[in-house]
């Protein structure tokens, strides 16, 4: 039987607003681009491939459509929640559903778990099941460790935690496409070729003086490293791979970003930039783009 013309307007419908949802990341993340997913897709090129060396919740991944990806990031815990969920599917899914439910949702639990992921030393399913329970229960989202290399992330007393069921299925499905890697970020970045495209998210610059470099993994990423990946991405940008950076709008990105091709410097995103929890305000952003000459 034919459609009527009424018919195929509402797939059509349909199939537009499903296009425009945004889909959230299975992981809370510092930074995350969630809020800005649209500025980021505008300003990417086309291309076969996307190459992210800072994954982190994977949120630019998931609302991307490249045939494939290449997903890297030093944090090797969350690398390697990636790959098991990738391989495990659903049987990982459900056995990180038993981490969650108001039995769990307490401080000495969360204490026990967290002694317990910091002893194991196998990348196995209950040391990334952990990891998700950790990030869902723990502050704020954030995911730190110490000098030792140890999660020391205080317990977030939630009142209620959320499981991502269908953010773990619909990165489970979509990672089939993506190879995933904990590389300098470099590295990865030169492994780029033409026709792929890379889009890099590092660890925020400090917005003043006073502040900290953030360390989201162990061995940190300090001003020298965010003026090495500035470079870096000059040179792969000349050897003809596209490079998207975005980070806090400062003087010192406006300096280290200053030959990128085009620059919005528009963005201003509410965030949580003080320790003490109650302190949001708004900070300006900037996405630099590199193009091959």
């Amino acid at each position: 039987m034919n459609k009527s013309i009424q018919d195929r307007l509402k797939e059509r419908i349909n199939l537009a607003e499903e296009n425009a949802k945004k889909i959230r990341p299975p992981l809370k993340w510092a930074g995350g681009k969630y809020r800005i997913l649209d500025e980021i897709k505008e300003m990417l090129p086309e291309g076969n491939r996307l190459i992210e060396p800072f994954v982190g919740s994977g949120v630019v991944f998931l609302n991307t459509k490249y045939e494939r990806y290449t997903l890297n990031d030093k944090n090797e815990d969350l690398i390697i929640f990636y790959k098991i969920l990738k391989k495990e599917g659903i049987r990982f899914i459900n056995y990180c559903r038993r981490f969650f439910d108001q039995k769990t949702n307490t401080s000495d639990k969360y204490y026990e778990f967290r002694e317990k992921f910091n002893a194991i030393n196998d990348n196995d399913s209950q040391k990334s099941a952990l990891f998700l329970y950790l990030n869902k229960h723990g502050y704020n989202g954030l995911c730190r460790y110490n000098a030792s290399g140890k999660l020391n992330v205080p317990f977030g007393r939630y009142k209620n935690t959320y499981f991502p069921i269908q953010e773990m299925q619909l990165f489970w499905k979509k990672s089939k496409r993506a190879a995933l890697k904990t590389k300098d970020f470099e590295s990865i970045m030169r492994e780029a070729s033409p026709g792929d495209v890379i889009y890099c998210d590092p660890p925020y610059v400090p917005l003043s003086n006073t502040s900290n470099f953030t360390s989201y993994s162990a061995g940190g990423f300090d001003a020298d490293e965010q003026i090495r990946l500035a470079s870096v991405a000059k040179q792969v940008a000349d050897n003809g791979v596209s490079v998207l950076i975005s980070n806090h709008l400062t003087s010192f990105t406006e300096k280290i970003y200053a030959d990128a091709n085009s620059r919005n410097t528009s963005l201003s995103v509410r965030r949580l930039i003080s320790c003490k929890g109650s302190k949001r305000e708004n900070v300006k952003e900037i996405l630099a783009l590199y193009l091959p000459q």
